[in-house]
C-alpha cells in the first residue's frame, strides 16, 4: 500500500525555496523553516514563490512534483522528473483515447459516479437537515439527477454523455444555495461562474478544485498514465483532461462537502474575501491557510475501502482511481470502476 505523504502548500508571498542537505528550507525574510524530502510528495507554490534551481532538481530526482499556481489559486505550471510507468501503457491509453466506443464507456461511468455522488451530497443533507432546507427543491433535484443517471447507458457517443453530464451539474448546482445552511446572507450561490469566480463559494469552489486537480494529476502521473490524455474532457495543449476526468467523481464529495462544511461551521467568514475592480472574488492570506489546513486534514480521515478491503486515508482514493484506471487500459479491467461514496459510508439513498 502506497504511503500517504504530505503535500506542501507555501503560500506566503516573497518566500524563497531551496535545497539545504536533505531538507527543504523556506525562507521569509529572516526567518527560516525546514522540511525533510521525505515528509511529503508534492509541493505547492501560490504567487510570489522562487524555487532555487537545486530544489527543482532535487525533487525531481524523489519524485516529488511541484506545481505553481497564482497567488488566489489558478494553475500556471507544474513541474516533475522523468516520467514514471510503462511506455506500453501510455501507447494503451493514446489507442484507447482513439476508440470512440471505449472513450464513451469510460466517460458514462466517470459521469455515473460524479451525479451518483452529487445525489450523496443533497441526500445526506436532506436526511440531517431537511427541516432547514426547501426539502422538496432538494429532493426534486436528486430525482431528476437519478433519472438522469438512469439515462446514461444509453448514450451512443461520449458527446452525449457530456450533455447528460450537463443536465446533472446545472440540476445540481440550482439547488447548491439550499445546502448553505449557515450564513446564509454572507454566503450566496447563484450559479457556477469562474474566470473569475464572481462570488465567495465559487472563489472557494475553484480553489479547491485546484488543489484536488494537482492530487489528482500526481496520481496518475505516478501510476504511469498521461494526465493530459483523458476521455470525458476533450484534447487542449496544456489542459490535464484525465486528471479533470477522474476528479469529476470527487468534487462533490471532496471539494463541495468541504467547502459547505467550512461555510456552516462559521470556519470562514465574509470578511475573509474581497471583491475587485472587475468583480471578481478574492480570499485573503488568512482564508486561504484556513481551506488548505481543512483540505489536508480531509484527506487524512479514514474510510474503508472495498475494492482493497482496507481502511485508507481519503487522500489515498486519488491514487486507487488512477490505479483501476491504468489496470482497465492495460485490459486487466472489463471496464472502469467509478468511485461512489455511498457505498463507502453506509449511506443509503433517500
Amino acid at each position: 500500500m502506497r504511503k500517504l505523504l504530505n503535500t506542501l502548500y507555501v503560500s506566503t508571498q516573497g518566500a524563497y525555496l531551496h535545497k539545504e542537505g536533505e531538507t527543504v528550507a523556506i525562507e521569509v525574510g529572516k526567518e527560516k523553516k525546514q522540511y525533510p524530502f521525505h515528509l511529503f510528495d508534492g509541493i505547492v507554490c501560490f504567487g510570489d514563490v522562487l524555487c532555487s534551481p537545486f530544489l527543482l532538481g532535487s525533487c525531481a530526482e524523489r519524485d516529488v512534483s511541484i506545481s505553481f499556481l497564482t497567488e488566489h489559486g489558478r494553475f500556471l505550471a507544474s513541474v516533475r522528473g522523468p516520467v514514471s510507468g510503462n511506455v506500453l501503457l501510455r501507447r494503451k491509453q493514446y489507442r484507447m483515447a482513439d476508440n470512440a466506443e471505449a472513450t464513451r464507456a469510460i466517460a458514462a461511468n466517470l459521469i455515473s459516479g460524479k451525479l451518483a455522488n452529487c445525489r450523496m451530497v443533497m441526500n445526506r443533507t436532506l436526511r440531517d437537515h431537511g427541516d432547514k432546507i426547501d426539502a422538496a427543491a432538494v429532493r426534486s433535484a436528486s430525482e431528476s439527477i437519478h433519472n438522469i443517471i438512469g439515462s446514461i447507458p444509453t448514450a451512443d457517443t461520449v458527446d452525449e454523455v457530456r450533455g447528460f453530464e450537463g443536465q446533472g451539474a446545472a440540476t445540481y448546482f440550482r439547488v447548491f444555495n439550499h445546502l448553505i445552511l449557515d450564513q446564509k446572507t454572507d454566503f450566496v450561490f447563484f450559479d457556477r461562474n469562474r474566470r473569475p469566480p464572481l462570488d465567495e463559494v465559487n472563489a472557494l469552489l475553484s480553489f479547491v478544485y485546484t488543489l484536488l486537480m494537482h492530487d489528482v494529476r500526481s496520481a496518475l502521473e505516478t501510476v504511469g498514465l498521461d494526465p493530459a490524455v483523458g476521455f470525458l474532457h476533450r484534447d487542449r495543449p496544456g489542459r490535464p483532461g484525465l486528471a479533470l476526468d477522474i476528479m469529476e467523481e470527487f468534487r462533490p464529495v471532496i471539494a463541495d462537502r468541504l467547502v459547505l462544511s467550512l461555510i456552516n461551521r462559521q470556519q470562514l467568514t465574509k470578511k475573509g474575501f474581497t471583491k475587485t475592480a472587475s468583480g471578481a472574488v478574492l480570499m485573503d492570506d488568512a482564508t486561504r491557510k484556513t481551506v488548505l489546513t481543512a483540505y489536508q486534514n480531509r484527506k487524512k480521515d479514514t474510510l474503508l475501502h472495498p475494492y482493497i478491503e482496507e481502511s485508507i486515508p481519503i487522500g489515498l482514493l486519488f491514487f486507487i482511481q488512477a490505479t483501476v484506471m491504468a489496470r482497465h487500459i492495460r485490459g486487466e479491467l472489463a471496464e472502469y470502476p467509478p468511485f461512489f461514496w455511498r457505498c463507502y459510508d453506509g449511506f443509503s439513498e433517500l
